[in-house]
C-alpha cells in the first residue's frame, strides 16, 4: 500500500508506526492501511468508522480539486488586466489548502487553513446561489435524488426511513466514483459544485443519520452540528466534518490501533487460525499422552518410544503458536497471515526483526518443552500389565 517514495520512511523507522502514519500510507505490510482495514473489518468489527474517516478524507480531496479547477477557470476566463487582482484570494486559499495534512487529527494550523477554505466555499455558494452550479459545464441544478451517493428519495425521505427505500451502495476506500484528484484538463476530470454537495450528502446519509445503512456512533452535539450544516445551511465544505473526523480518529487510536499493533507487530496469526491451532494442539498432546502411556504399559523399547516426539512436537508447537499468536516457522520465512490461511510477505524491516526474535524464542520454547516430555516418556521404566 505504500507509494514509491514512502518505503524509505518505513526503512528509516526504528519503532512501531503511529495510526497517523498508517492512514497516510507511510507504512509497509503487515502494518499498512490494507492490513488495518482487514483488521477493522474482521476482528474489530468496526470498519464503518474507518470507511467514514476515509470518505471524509476523500471529500476533502474533492474540495481541493474543485478549488483548483475553479482557480484555473478564473485564470482562463478573466481578462489579463484583471487576472492578478481577481485570482489573488483564490490563489492564496488554494496554496493553503494544498498544504493540508491527509492524516491524523486536525492541528490548530491545519484548522485555520481549513477554515479559510471552508469560508471560501461558503462565499462561493452565496455568490452563485444554492441552485446554480459554478463549475458544471452543462449548468445542471443539483437535487438530492440526482446526486451521486445521495441518501434521499424523491419524496425527501432519507434512506432506510421510508417504505421501499433503496439501500445505498456500500462504499469502500479501494474504489470510488468520486475519486477525482487528477490535474488533467479533460472534462472527465472536472468537479462540479454539485459533486461536493453529493459527496457531503453521501457521508451524511450513509454514516450519520439514525437508521442509516452503516450508522456510526458520535457525540450528539457533533451529529446535530453536521446535520444542521448540511441540511439547513446547505454547506458542503470540509470544515463541516472536522469535529467528527477528529473524534473518529481518536476513537480508532484509543480502541482499535493498540490491538492492531499487538496482532500484526507482535504476531502473525488471525483468531480463526489461532483457534484451529488450539484444537490441533489439544489433540496432539492427548494423542501423545495416550501413546506414551501405552508404550510404558506395553513395555516397548526406547527406540519405539522415540516416535512419541511427533505428536508431542505437533501439540506443543500448536499450543505455543496459539499462546503467542505467532507461527514461528512462518515468521522466520517472513510471512504474516491477514485472513485465514492467506499469507502476505512481511515488508516492514522493523516488524520483521521483531517477529524474527519472537519466532526464535517461540521455537526454542517449543523444542525445550517437547524434548523434556519425550525424555520423560523414553526413560520411564516400562511395566507390562
Amino acid at each position: 500500500m505504500a507509494d514509491n517514495g514512502r518505503p524509505e520512511l518505513a526503512n528509516n523507522r526504528h519503532r512501531l508506526p503511529t495510526l497517523n502514519e498508517v492512514l497516510q500510507r507511510r507504512t509497509l505490510a503487515p502494518v499498512d492501511l490494507f492490513s488495518f482495514y482487514i483488521y477493522m473489518r474482521d476482528q474489530q468489527r468496526s470498519v464503518d468508522y474507518l470507511d467514514f474517516w476515509l470518505d471524509v478524507l476523500q471529500h476533502m480531496s474533492l474540495c481541493r480539486h474543485y478549488v483548483r479547477e475553479l482557480r484555473r477557470s478564473v485564470l482562463l476566463d478573466t481578462p489579463e488586466a484583471e487576472t492578478k487582482q481577481a485570482s489573488k484570494r483564490s490563489s492564496m486559499i488554494l496554496d493553503q489548502f494544498g498544504q493540508l495534512n491527509n492524516g491524523g487529527p486536525s492541528s490548530d494550523e491545519e484548522k485555520a487553513r481549513d477554515h479559510n477554505v471552508s469560508a471560501f466555499l461558503r462565499q462561493d455558494t452565496n455568490n452563485s446561489g444554492s441552485d446554480h452550479d459554478t463549475r458544471g459545464a452543462n449548468g445542471t441544478n443539483h437535487s438530492p435524488q440526482s446526486s451521486l451517493g445521495s441518501g434521499r428519495s424523491a419524496t425527501g425521505v432519507p434512506f432506510g426511513r421510508g417504505t421501499g427505500a433503496e439501500k445505498p451502495t456500500r462504499p469502500s476506500f479501494m474504489s470510488s466514483a468520486l475519486r477525482t484528484t487528477s490535474d488533467s484538463n479533460s472534462p472527465a476530470h472536472q468537479v462540479a459544485r454539485a459533486d461536493l454537495r453529493a459527496s457531503a450528502e453521501k457521508i451524511l446519509y450513509t454514516y450519520l443519520l439514525a437508521g442509516s445503512e452503516r450508522e456510526i456512533i458520535l457525540q450528539q452535539d457533533i451529529l446535530n452540528d453536521i446535520i444542521s450544516s448540511i441540511e439547513d445551511d446547505h454547506r458542503d465544505d470540509p470544515e463541516v466534518f472536522d469535529a467528527a473526523k477528529d473524534y473518529v480518529f481518536q476513537a480508532m487510536e484509543r480502541d482499535a490501533f493498540p490491538g492492531f499493533l499487538r496482532s500484526k507487530a507482535l504476531g502473525n496469526l488471525v483468531p480463526p487460525s489461532m483457534f484451529a491451532r488450539l484444537i490441533l494442539g489439544i489433540i496432539g498432546i492427548f494423542g501423545g499422552l495416550w501413546a506414551g502411556f501405552a508404550c510404558i504399559f506395553l513395555d516397548l523399547n526406547r527406540s519405539t518410544r522415540a516416535f512419541l516426539i511427533i505428536p508431542f512436537a505437533i501439540g506443543v508447537y500448536s499450543l505455543a503458536s496459539q499462546q503467542y499468536a505467532l507461527d514461528p516457522v512462518m515468521a522466520l520465512l517472513g510471512f504474516s497471515e491477514y485472513t485465514f490461511m492467506n499469507w502476505s510477505r512481511i515488508r516492514d524491516p522493523y516488524i520483521r526483526q521483531l517477529l524474527l526474535k519472537r519466532g526464535w524464542m517461540s521455537l526454542c520454547v517449543t523444542l525445550l518443552v517437547a524434548t523434556a516430555i519425550i525424555i520423560l516418556f523414553i526413560f520411564v521404566p516400562g511395566k507390562r500389565l
